[in-house]
């Protein structure tokens, strides 16, 4: 087959869940002798196209800032959008699977799709709905309104998780019509070696103000009587940023607290999860949480909020991990509960993971674009 994955930021040039699970289908779809091409702005020198590890990798507007005032750009993605049109009509392809956020590519390469009467399908993230309002106010309207469009299209949809297939259902009225999960190479992971580097409680996620970075120092704070040795590493980039270390500065956490970019290397983030006893992300937006599933694979508990747009709730079980309200005082007792217990819960974390193996999800989604060529032909 031959394949086009469209979503505006690529892995490695920016490093996020959505982007590092279109890279990994992508890398291993290849192995298996399709033909891959990535869709997104240009963060490199050079040609627009670039031919890296057997991925087609086509930047077809200069890159740009992703946020504006700590929320992701609304134009931004727009522009992208259109400059999308001729890059996609430029060639021929079996599917293209469109990455649903930030809406208007679904609705090019939609044009797309029936100007060259090419088989579409777009994945589902996230379903945001009323949390439109939450995010940007009162103009969240609109952001609802462009998600609710988008929901009616016709293509066949993927959901990265059951919890977002359920929301989608709930909130559009319609079914998604496969739930195929991001993955997790185990047995790579499994042979990579802890980092000589320790710390009691990891983080890794973008610092934007839904993963609630400040928070987890606040608990932490609250956290040192009963373990005054704690050792956190905060592995991420983003307009929180500056936030997050002006809490660590006034609660004199400068030398529990670090703060760490994105390695480069995807093993020395493995290495340093490896390093550490649990793993803490108390976010209230997840559309699936990629971290987390690395996470347990490596043999930590999970942290988490409870929170009905959090989709890492649905990897968590009493064996491997714990939920906990959205306040320092509650996170910081689960922290503890978790450092306790961290020992115990090893094998179970790892065991949970092993069902997220990218070899099982790579059949499951090869025999899903077959499907929807196969019927679009046959009503063709």
């Amino acid at each position: 087959m031959k394949i086009a994955f469209v979503y505006d930021v690529i892995y490695p040039y920016v490093k996020g869940g959505v982007e590092k699970r279109v890279w990994e289908l992508a890398t291993r779809l290849t192995r298996r002798g399709h033909e891959v091409h990535l869709f997104g702005m240009k963060f490199w020198d050079g040609e627009d196209i670039l031919f890296r590890e057997g991925i087609w990798l086509h930047g077809i507007c200069p890159a740009h800032n992703l946020y504006t005032g700590g929320r992701r750009s609304f134009w931004k993605p727009f522009y992208f959008s259109i400059c999308l049109i001729p890059s996609l009509l430029r060639e021929k392809f079996d599917i293209i699977d469109c990455q649903q956020f930030p809406y208007f590519s679904c609705i090019t390469t939609g044009f797309v799709s029936k100007m060259k009467k090419i088989p579409l399908t777009i994945t589902w993230i996230e379903v945001w709905g009323d949390y439109w309002y939450e995010y940007i106010g009162k103009m969240g309207f609109l952001g609802k309104i462009i998600e609710r469009d988008v929901a009616r299209f016709l293509y066949p949809t993927i959901a990265v998780s059951r919890f977002t297939a359920n929301r989608f259902e709930m909130t559009y009225h319609k079914p998604i019509n496969s739930v195929i999960p991001i993955g997790i190479d185990t047995g790579k992971i499994n042979a990579i070696f802890p980092s000589t580097e320790q710390s009691d409680i990891i983080f890794v996620g973008r610092l934007i103000k839904e993963k609630n970075a400040d928070l987890l120092v606040k608990a932490v704070a609250l956290a040192l009587p009963e373990y005054p040795e704690l050792r956190v590493l905060i592995i991420g980039e983003g307009p929180e940023k500056k936030k997050i270390e002006i809490t660590i500065k006034q609660k004199n956490l400068e030398k529990i607290v670090k703060i760490q970019s994105f390695y480069d290397s995807h093993d020395d983030l493995t290495s340093r999860l490896k390093a550490s006893k649990i793993f803490v992300l108390p976010s209230t937006r997840e559309g699936f949480g990629i971290s987390a599933l690395e996470a347990l694979a490596c043999g930590l508990p999970v942290v988490t909020i409870n929170h009905p747009a959090n989709a890492m709730c649905d990897l968590i079980n009493e064996n491997n991990g714990f939920l906990c309200s959205l306040s320092a005082e509650d996170l910081a007792n689960t922290i503890c509960l978790a450092l306790q217990r961290h020992k115990e819960m090893r094998t179970s974390c790892i065991l949970s993971a092993e069902l997220y193996d990218w070899e099982i999800i790579l059949s499951d989604i090869e025999a899903f674009y077959r499907s929807v060529i196969t019927d679009y032909t046959f009503r063709k």
